[in-house]
């Protein structure tokens, strides 16, 4: 197409608007733009065609047979535009809204809770990807990522989300001690890390806990940690909001807990405009945080 052989957009859509509406004043408030804008636009166009396209009538315009000819061509156009914008408004509204999250947090604090979303909103599709990888939202075509850190991850933004305190869980009958003091002041003991989760050592190393004098095991996610304290093999650092179901039912106990440090969990989207179905789903788990928070004890 050659866009040098057309007039100005601006005076097409203006004149299409002038068409729909029937005056100037009417075709100046769809456009949110004054009369005198509107009107200026058709004398360009009456210029390009070197015909007049529209003249007044009262307080309403008459088309001439140039003119709604011009209309007839415009306002097919334009429909079919503005069909094909909504087709894809429409897809990207209803696509499946993709999230990026760990598995321990997606198995310990999402699962239980994600119920009341579907049934709240039942239209709204949500495909979990449970990573241990820290993922490239836009390259991976991701919505949003609910991630553990001190929220700077460049190129996207951040907000905070849960922001827990941390503790030092064990197994019930694994240790007597019940204090940080009663515990090192003891025999050495084994902790669990996760390879994924380096705030675990930060925590414990900023309790005061020598690793240097202590048995030390990696193992490559949080979901095994959890499953070897529970079993009364040794200890882990954990965001207590990972272990808070365990620690009401009696599987874990909490040894210690302590200020997160400025470390938590944080919903971090691309900078730009969500979908419909992400901003809902964030407003929910926004909402479901508020209430599962536990008293800080």
């Amino acid at each position: 197409m050659d866009w040098k052989a057309l007039p100005s957009l601006a005076a097409l859509r203006a004149f299409d608007a002038l068409a729909r509406a029937g005056s100037l004043s009417a075709a100046g408030r769809d456009l949110n733009v004054t009369h005198a804008a509107v009107a200026q636009h058709l004398r360009a166009l009456e210029d390009f065609f070197g015909e007049t396209l529209a003249t007044r009538d009262g307080q309403a315009m008459r088309l001439s047979d140039t003119g709604r000819e011009l209309a007839t061509a415009l306002g097919e156009g334009f429909d079919r535009i503005g069909e094909g914008v909504a087709r894809i408004v429409d897809r990207k509204a209803n696509r499946p809204v993709v999230v990026t999250l760990t598995p321990s947090f997606a198995e310990t604090w999402l699962m239980p809770r994600i119920g009341g979303f579907w049934a709240a909103h039942p239209e709204i599709e949500i495909r979990l990807a449970p990573t241990n990888a820290l993922a490239d939202l836009r390259r991976d075509g991701i919505d949003l990522a609910i991630r553990f850190g001190a929220g700077d991850w460049p190129g996207c933004e951040s907000d905070p989300f849960d922001m827990s305190r941390f503790v030092v869980v064990a197994a019930p009958g694994y240790t007597a001690a019940r204090s940080l003091d009663a515990l090192l002041a003891g025999q050495a003991h084994t902790w669990f890390f996760s390879a994924a989760a380096s705030e675990q050592r930060v925590w414990g190393e900023a309790i005061g806990v020598d690793f240097g004098a202590e048995r030390l095991r990696e193992l490559p996610s949080n979901a095994l940690v959890l499953g070897a304290v529970r079993a009364g093999l040794g200890l882990a650092v954990q965001s207590r909001t990972l272990v808070a179901p365990d620690i009401a039912a009696g599987t874990l106990v909490a040894l210690h807990e302590d200020d997160a440090r400025g470390l938590g969990y944080f919903i971090v989207t691309r900078p730009g405009v969500l979908s419909p179905g992400a901003r809902r789903f964030v407003r929910w788990l926004k909402t479901a945080a508020g209430q599962a928070t536990l008293p800080q004890t």
